[in-house]
């Protein structure tokens, strides 16, 4: 069957439509990540605020506990020796008990007030976070998306005119794109407005506990709560790092390799991953440094989602001449002799690696692990 000729143009203009919208998508979700994180800070400021009262109003509480028992004794005395005391004393003895037990039952209700406002400001805070960290993972998930689109696809209208291979590629990734958008709205609906809906019952919940079965039990729910938080906080710090470490700009491929991959294996810490550096430690052009760091980086994901390798080594040679890069794990591996169609990742690092005029090779056996072999020539 004879090929179409391609139309490169048409492909640009498609290729700068899809950056425009998922640009604006992004643009959308972080502002709803700044808002949270305003509200969050808001919310945090009061909470302390409130805290710094409630510990006063014990202090106070503990205060009025005292003099009302001094009074009912003296109301006691009185009562027992009525006739050895003026009527003006009795009626001051009365009047004082009466006013401590009414300011220790408004202090008493005051702190119930604030211990309500206090966990209501908790829960909501926890809402802000789950929030707060499902766009960042949708910031993120669309970085890949924008990666893929101004980074591996910016030669794509020259290269694609002449094989119908490169052809397919354009069109999955259109397709990629279009399936990445109905997620992203999936996501956006599955989450953040579910958690907005779940902050309400579990403010209901949290009440009814109180209520109950009393503020220890219902402190306990706010303490896993908090832990809940924490784990989200440490998810989206590690998102935030993943979308592009600033490293890489500042101090070059080799630092932030290292703490990329230091970081990695803190998060799953089920799995160990070393870093060698055998070659010179020295700046690399921009291109050749996010390129071969984002290689990297969806080699090891690869390895830790779907090869399960609990061991990854990766090693790093920078000469004048080229970099060369092995990536070798201990996971599942699979059959190099059975040609399936190759993933999306797998696809974007052979484009990276065309693009610097580099080639890349995978040697992998089931159950024996993979290697992956990156050499880049550097052309001054």
């Amino acid at each position: 069957m004879k090929l179409k000729k391609v139309n490169t143009k048409s492909i640009d203009e498609i290729r700068e439509e899809m950056i425009d919208r998922v640009t604006t998508s992004k643009s959308d979700i972080f502002r709803i990540g700044e808002q949270c994180r305003q509200d969050y800070e808001s919310m945090t400021t009061e909470l302390q605020n409130i805290k710094d009262m409630m510990v006063n109003l014990i202090e106070e509480g503990n205060q009025l506990e005292d003099q009302v028992y001094q009074a009912r004794l003296m109301l006691s005395e009185v009562s027992m020796n009525f006739k050895h005391y003026t009527e003006e004393e009795v009626r001051e003895a009365y009047e004082k008990a009466h006013q401590l037990q009414m300011d220790l039952s408004i202090n008493w209700q005051y702190k119930k007030q604030l211990l309500e406002k206090r966990d209501d400001l908790e829960r909501r805070l926890i809402g802000l976070d789950d929030t707060i960290d499902r766009a960042d993972q949708l910031i993120s998930q669309i970085s890949v998306v924008m990666n893929y689109l101004t980074s591996d696809l910016k030669q794509v209208g020259e290269v694609i005119e002449t094989a119908k291979a490169k052809q397919d590629f354009g069109l999955k990734i259109i397709e990629a794109q279009e399936e990445e958008r109905k997620r992203l709205s999936r996501e956006i609906h599955d989450g953040p407005a579910q958690m907005l809906a779940n902050v309400i019952m579990r403010s209901d919940l949290i009440e009814r506990v109180y209520k109950d079965k009393g503020p220890d039990e219902a402190f306990a729910e706010v303490h896993s709560y908090k832990k809940m938080v924490r784990a989200a906080l440490y998810e989206v710090r590690r998102i935030i790092y993943d979308l592009r470490p600033m490293a890489l700009d500042d101090l070059g491929l080799v630092p932030t390799l290292r703490k990329y991959l230091k970081t990695i294996e803190e998060y799953h810490n089920h799995s160990r991953i070393e870093f060698v550096n055998i070659g010179l430690e020295r700046r690399l052009p921009t291109k050749y440094e996010v390129a071969l760091f984002r290689m990297i980086q969806e080699s090891v994901q690869n390895a830790l989602k779907h090869a399960n390798a609990c061991e990854i080594k990766v090693r790093l040679e920078i000469t004048n001449d080229a970099v060369t890069v092995l990536i070798k794990d201990n996971g599942v591996g699979f059959d190099t002799s059975i040609k399936k169609p190759e993933s999306f990742g797998m696809i974007g690092m052979r484009e990276r690696v065309d693009l610097l005029e580099g080639e890349i090779t995978y040697d992998s056996k089931i159950g024996k692990g993979t290697s992956v072999l990156i050499r880049v020539p550097l052309i001054n």
